[in-house]
């Protein structure tokens, strides 16, 4: 499943960076989603990019984490586990950019693409299963402890969805985050127990 997703992902960002009327379609629009009733923006903006080194890091974010969340959920609920990998990518494009739509709803220039929000879903969904595993950054080359990134990464995301002066969707990676965590934990509530013990150790608690 995880690479019928990122197949079907970077085919059809191809042919949206390739076509500037399939990108204009697919992009999220709330004006349009909401005024002109297409819906389907609410998914479809998930599946293209604006550029190759933006689905390059979403994919290879996505193929890092994805495999091992996958084979866990499998692990936990056996074949409907593919099913709530779907639901937790999917239900995540859709939860991350609804913040941008109450936001943004009456203006016709907003627009936003990318799978960052349900790439956030997974990652986190990963720290929920391993939150002392070791995640290293380009500027920080020591590995840390991933619910200590985590927790930086979620204030980050916050502190930036506020400011809102780039391009990013900082409220989709916030939100994604929110939902990978929650969708997890809704799925097996063993999961954030283990979680909290995991980190109560860690810290001597």
């Amino acid at each position: 499943m995880l690479y019928i997703i990122i197949g079907i992902t970077v085919l059809i960002s191809f042919l949206a960076m390739s076509n500037g009327d399939l990108m204009f379609r697919l992009r999220f629009n709330p004006y349009l989603a909401l005024h002109s009733k297409q819906y389907y923006r609410f998914f479809t903006y998930g599946l293209v990019h604006a550029g190759w080194m933006h689905l390059g890091v979403n994919m290879y974010v996505l193929y890092s984490f994805g495999n091992m969340v996958l084979a866990t959920y499998v692990d936990l609920f056996d074949a409907k586990g593919y099913y709530y990998f779907g639901l937790l990518y999917v239900g995540a494009i859709l939860m991350s950019v609804l913040p941008s739509f109450g936001k943004h709803k009456n203006d016709p220039y907003y627009n936003a693409v990318g799978a960052s929000g349900a790439v956030s879903a997974v990652v986190f969904a990963s720290i929920l299963f391993m939150p002392l595993g070791k995640i290293s950054l380009m500027f920080i080359p020591i590995g840390i402890p991933s619910f200590i990134f985590g927790i930086l990464y979620l204030i980050y995301s916050a502190y930036m969805g506020k400011r809102g002066k780039d391009n990013i969707g900082h409220d989709a990676h916030f939100w994604g985050t929110v939902y990978g965590v929650v969708f997890t934990i809704a799925l097996e509530p063993r999961v954030g127990a283990y979680f909290i013990y995991q980190v109560r150790t860690f810290l001597g608690m």
